[in-house]
């Protein structure tokens, strides 16, 4: 497979979203941006009032004393500010860390501190926080959005270049402290890959993301991907009631839903999708977890919509996906998407050489591709740690079949080792989830002691009283080879996740653990 094309010297990620279509009359006053808040009405921006805005952001940014190449924690709740103000920092080449609003001070703290960040974008409520640096408000952003619209041109933002650091997500840190990934600008050239690969964005295209903006699987797949194709986006604030996403699909004819494959579990249980018309939808897009093949087939039989399901990381997003010149094999996240260098290593060895089809060893992405992080933020061993030769090492254990599907079989760290066998979770859980009184599944390794590790189910039924361990266990028997069936089973009313819909395994033990 040949590489992608290498990308351009002078690039910056906001101008290459948005100042084209906003700077051009035929496509200025296209929709470009819809946030609905359950409070409120709706607002709407075309592609000149959003670029005016992330423009006037820039200039006013720069005003407070900061200089391209600052470092800018931006703590805002999920609104409009807050995917104006990211924009507008990178358009001003400072370098954005989203972040939530529901971190606590401490864990704010502990980006600050980590990042060397200059300035802090917080909500005015919460400016008794310490910071040493420049404190910055959605207020003081207003003014700068109004004061600096129409500067002139003698005054122009920095240029950025490709190789330039474009913004920094922290991953989640469920099991260990959160660590800094940096992004280039250049990662723009990935994710046409993957609007080619997966997305499949056009410009006459409504979409809507389900997620929040301190998450990169918003930021970019909900605003870059969609404004790179010229499309509407569109997303939502308030609480999270699933209920209401048809409604939302329904009003505003939205062609293309994005979100987590538990936010389509729950439409599924909570929205009545039968009683909406989604005929608007072309595809919906799932990413963040494995898609189990159960909610596949119960939503492309209920909705009548494809699902192409994508698999990613932070250092890279999604790079392996169906899509829609794709075919979905249900049970795999889909191929490689054109122009990506994919391989699979060998877990126990320092080796470089690709395995063959079918054997199961660590998922690898060449050093080459366009989307793949300048690297971990103050994180130089860690860094090295994740390089083999020219191949990045995430940590994903999967397989490539012969038809070039990549099959996925769980994080290394979540390996479980019992009785002799080294075991993958997800192979588990996809098999419990196939009984039909199953609505999720997440199997970990308890260990008793030493010498002993029992393979521990917890599981949400359908319905509460509608499974038993029997009926369980004997489905086990009839899907599970002996080694890797569950030893017992725990029933509870949902599994623990991450803010992004993760679902979260050392949770989960502890739970096990307290309730022995």
């Amino acid at each position: 497979m040949t590489s992608a094309p290498s990308p351009p010297e002078t690039l910056n990620l906001t101008r290459y979203c948005l100042e084209s279509r906003a700077l051009d009359p035929l496509t200025r006053n296209n929709p470009a941006f819809t946030f609905i808040d359950p409070e409120s009405d709706d607002r709407s921006w075309t592609y000149a009032e959003v670029w005016n805005h992330v423009e006037a952001i820039a200039h006013g940014l720069l005003e407070t004393g900061l200089n391209p190449g600052d470092r800018l924690l931006v703590r805002l709740p999920h609104s409009p500010e807050y995917a104006f103000t990211f924009f507008g920092a990178t358009l001003a080449g400072l370098i954005p860390i989203p972040a939530s609003p529901m971190l606590t001070e401490e864990e704010s703290r502990f980006l600050l501190e980590d990042s060397g960040a200059t300035a802090i974008i917080i909500p005015k409520s919460s400016q008794d926080m310490e910071f040493k640096g420049l404190t910055i408000t959605p207020e003081t952003l207003e003014t700068f959005d109004h004061s600096q619209v129409g500067r002139a041109t003698s005054d122009p933002l920095p240029n950025t270049n490709a190789e330039d650091p474009a913004f920094l997500i922290y991953t989640s840190g469920t099991t260990d402290r959160p660590k800094g990934v940096l992004h280039a600008h250049r990662t723009l050239h990935g994710r046409a890959l993957m609007r080619e690969g997966w997305e499949g964005f056009k410009n006459n295209d409504v979409t809507m993301h389900a997620g929040t903006l301190n998450w990169s699987y918003t930021l970019g797949v909900g605003l870059m991907d969609s404004w790179a194709a010229g499309a509407h986006a569109v997303l939502r604030g308030g609480s999270s009631d699933p209920a209401i996403w048809p409604t939302l699909i329904e009003r505003l004819g939205v062609t293309i839903f994005v979100a987590v494959p538990t936010v389509f579990r729950q439409v599924l249980k909570y929205g009545n999708p039968e009683t909406h018309d989604l005929s608007s939808l072309r595809h919906v897009l799932c990413a963040g977890e494995a898609l189990s093949p159960a909610l596949y087939e119960e939503w492309t039989e209920r909705v009548g919509t494809e699902m192409y399901e994508s698999l990613g990381m932070t250092e890279i997003s999604t790079y392996i996906s169906s899509g829609p010149n794709t075919p979905v094999r249900v049970g795999s996240p889909g191929r490689p998407q054109h122009g990506r260098r994919v391989a699979i290593l060998e877990e126990e060895s320092s080796s470089t050489k690709p395995l063959p089809a079918g054997a199961i060893g660590l998922l690898a992405v060449h050093r080459s591709d366009p989307g793949l992080m300048i690297g971990y933020w103050n994180r130089t061993d860690e860094q090295s740690a994740v390089f083999r030769g020219d191949w990045f090492v995430g940590g994903d254990r999967a397989s490539i079949d012969q038809d070039g599907y990549v099959h996925f079989h769980g994080r290394a760290d979540d390996v479980i080792k019992s009785f002799g066998y080294r075991l993958s979770p997800v192979e588990i859980e996809s098999a419990i989830e196939s009984h039909p009184s199953v609505a999720e599944a997440a199997v970990v390794g308890l260990a008793i002691d030493d010498q002993k590790t029992l393979v521990t189910a917890c599981i949400v039924p359908t319905t509460p009283n509608s499974l038993s361990t029997t009926d369980l266990e004997a489905h086990a028997t009839r899907n599970l080879a002996e080694y890797k069936r569950p030893h017992q089973y725990h029933f509870v009313e949902a599994l623990p996740r991450t803010r992004n819909g993760k679902v979260q395994r050392k949770t989960i033990l502890d739970q096990i653990r307290n309730n022995l």
